[in-house]
């Protein structure tokens, strides 16, 4: 029984942070964080002929986000 008041309280809660985000969005407030990487530099290092796991030690990124990156390619 527990378990069933639990699971409501759940999802109240989840509702009323969908309407605030939601409310901070229309306000423009809500933007999310600002991108950490530069696609153009990676794409860029790339075209110089730096491999994967060189770009990402250069610039302090995991491999997984240039491979993200170049396959958009």
């Amino acid at each position: 029984m527990l378990g069933v008041f639990a699971e409501f309280e759940t999802n109240l809660r989840r509702e009323r942070q969908l309407e605030g985000i939601a409310k901070a969005k229309a306000a423009g407030v809500y933007r999310g964080r600002k991108p950490s990487i530069d696609p153009d530099q990676v794409k860029a290092l790339k075209v110089q002929g730096m491999g994967v796991t060189e770009i990402s030690r250069h610039l302090g990124i995991g491999r997984g986000s240039v491979y993200r990156l170049l396959d958009g390619e």
